[in-house]
């Protein structure tokens, strides 16, 4: 496959958990088919890695095929592997903002972002966020940006996301799930291709709340959303009650699907394919791509982590970046 004019730049994510390790074999196993660079502290990379420190991230495409390129910055002391230090807080921050500048000044094709633990960042930083997604909103200065969680069997969009389940009634406005949809829409334009998108929409409620018995979301927001738009020329169809819509017959009539909340679009992915799945930013000004799976303290620092989802992750980024000829 062609590949992108620049490499991409990965964030270290929390060094207690299993980024530096997902990252490592990512680059191991694609090597110089997907120059990379990762910017964090080379101690908290597994013991024994083959790395090669850079001083920009221009050199990295020379040094990817036989080490990975690291732009090496100190966060003070080692990682303790299943154990996160919020000392270690203000470093995997400025990575992420670090990654961003690379990427919007043109020197990196995209950002592939590994896995943070919040409340490290919240007790080390004060970090004022719900997760990367709206702290790269931020830095990238817009207003609104839609997380995509993607798969070979499913594209899936929530139009809420870090939210507690009581928030998300009064949170899913008629402008946030325009938005949500003429981002997702505008985005299977440019991004994958297809002129004319299908997009399913979800009800909030059981049965797509069955004109009102169940709920009145669908009948009194939902729905006059969807006619507006479908005015405007999108190909949609709902509110569909979600219990349906994610078996093989259902997923082969769209393209993406949007729900209502987090674990409404979560779940069906991570089911379907929970090593393979990614998450792409919509809406943002620069690519941003990163594994659908957490920091997995759990099995930490034992060589046991799938690399599968930051493969995959990194994948998408290139082909995202050959695309968009970045």
């Amino acid at each position: 496959m062609t590949q992108p004019a620049k490499p991409i730049v990965i964030s270290c994510g929390e060094p207690a958990g299993i980024g530096p390790e997902v990252a490592y074999k990512a680059w191991h196993a694609l090597r110089g088919d997907c120059p990379v660079a990762w910017i964090g502290d080379p101690q908290h990379l597994p013991q024994g890695a083959t790395i090669q420190v850079i001083d920009s991230i221009d050199q990295a495409g020379d040094v990817c095929a036989t080490a990975l390129p690291v732009l090496a910055r100190n966060f003070g002391t080692t990682a303790t592997a299943g154990t996160p230090d919020p000392t270690h807080a203000k470093g995997v921050i400025a990575a992420i903002a670090e990654g961003v500048d690379v990427v919007t000044q043109g020197a990196a094709s995209a950002l592939c972002t590994a896995p943070i633990h919040k409340a490290a960042l919240i007790d080390g930083a004060d970090f004022a966020y719900p997760g990367h997604t709206e702290y790269l909103a931020a830095l990238a200065d817009v207003d609104r940006v839609v997380m995509m969680l993607a798969c070979d069997q499913l594209r899936v969009v929530p139009a809420t996301i870090h939210i507690p389940l009581a928030q998300v009634p009064t949170q899913l406005t008629a402008a946030a799930l325009t938005d949500t949809i003429l981002i997702t829409h505008a985005a299977m334009r440019r991004d994958f291709g297809i002129m004319q998108p299908r997009i399913a929409v979800a009800g909030l409620n059981p049965h797509a709340g069955e004109d009102g018995k169940m709920g009145d979301e669908e009948r009194d927001m939902i729905t006059p959303v969807l006619n507006a738009l479908r005015h405007e020329g999108l190909n949609l169809t709902g509110p569909l009650p979600a219990d349906t819509m994610f078996h093989p017959g259902a997923r082969a009539k769209y393209d993406v699907a949007i729900c209502m909340y987090h674990d409404q679009a979560l779940i069906p992915i991570k089911t379907l394919d929970f090593a393979s799945g990614l998450n792409v930013t919509l809406g943002l000004p620069f690519l941003r791509t990163s594994p659908d799976h957490g920091t997995a303290f759990d099995i930490a620092g034992q060589d046991k982590a799938d690399p599968t989802s930051m493969i995959a992750a990194l994948q998408m980024a290139r082909e995202l970046a050959v695309g968009r000829n970045v």
